[in-house]
């Protein structure tokens, strides 16, 4: 297991996994989020290749939809 920082919070998952693993595992539908990774915001197609190592921080902002 590993340590991350999510939004501020440490949170652990899994040693090993890519970025969009990762987020899976932390309860996020990696289809429906933007992400900063380290302070750079990472494009989606960059997620599979991507490991996420203990200590890196992660912002993750859900898109919501609506309107009206």
């Amino acid at each position: 297991m590993i340590t991350l920082v999510v939004n501020g919070e440490a949170r652990r998952c899994a040693a090993g996994l890519n970025l969009e693993q990762a987020l899976g595992q932390l309860g996020y539908q990696p289809r429906l989020v933007v992400v900063e990774f380290n302070g750079t915001i990472l494009p989606r197609s960059a997620w599979t290749g991507q490991l996420v190592v203990e200590s890196d921080v992660l912002e993750v902002v859900t898109i919501v939809g609506g309107g009206s």
